[in-house]
């Protein structure tokens, strides 16, 4: 929230984006089954951090709900998906960080469902079947991080050199990407080169199966909006037409 250089190049992507009707997000920081669907009225924020100053936690984000969001996601996932509803479930600060930059006067509505697994077929599934949503002038964001591994640094300045493991992992995915390769993607735990390292824990690159799963019918309009690194982790960020 304090680089200047991640913050404006993420104000940037929203004002070039059409304004959308309300935003769907799945965040890395909730994982849980069946698939929960969040808060559908503006209830107070998750933060899930600890150890930082106090201004952090002061952060507020009155954005709408989206409760006709909500029935329409039921809706499409169809009675073999079970869901479960969290409605005093606020958005977390993996929903809610990108936001605040992106779309800061809160006026759009905006909804947050669990991933209920982090196996990376299911989540692409799931966002298969919220493709339809895409043309309902909804944007669908999996908020993560391309790189995570944050136990494995050693320098925390914002332009600290990245690790090789970083930029291994962040080549092979942007690569993997840019053919559309959804095979490749798929079986990253065997394939991505720094796995151990980029991702000690894969909920931070699952979200992205979601989106993925949204676009399949245009994952050849794909590009990276955002890249680079912050503390040595890929900050590659991505956009389905």
């Amino acid at each position: 929230m304090d680089d200047a250089v991640w913050t404006g190049e993420l104000s940037r992507w929203a004002k070039d984006l059409p304004k959308p009707k309300a935003i769907l997000v799945v965040s890395a920081h909730w994982e849980e089954s069946p698939l929960t669907i969040g808060a559908t009225r503006t209830v107070p924020l998750v933060y899930d951090f600890y150890g930082f100053p106090e201004r952090y936690y002061q952060v507020r984000y009155p954005s709408p709900g989206a409760p006709w969001l909500a029935e329409r996601v039921k809706q499409l996932l169809g009675p073999e998906t079970p869901t479960a509803e969290e409605p005093l479930r606020g958005l977390d600060h993996g929903a809610y960080v990108p936001l605040t930059v992106m779309y800061p006067e809160a006026d759009i509505p905006v909804l947050q469902i669990s991933m209920p697994s982090l196996d990376a077929a299911q989540l692409l599934e799931l966002g298969r079947k919220l493709a339809p949503l895409r043309d309902e002038g909804v944007l669908i964001m999996g908020s993560g991080f391309m790189t995570h591994g944050l136990p494995f640094l050693r320098d925390f300045r914002p332009d600290a050199p990245a690790p090789s493991w970083s930029k291994e992992f962040d080549h092979w995915a942007a690569e993997t990407l840019a053919r559309g390769d959804v095979d490749a993607l798929l079986d990253y735990r065997g394939r991505a080169p720094g796995l151990p390292y980029a991702h000690p824990t894969v909920d931070h690159f699952v979200p992205l199966f979601v989106t993925v799963g949204a676009s399949l019918e245009k994952l050849d309009t794909g590009r990276t909006v955002i890249d680079g690194y912050f503390i040595g982790l890929s900050k590659r960020s991505l956009q389905f037409e």
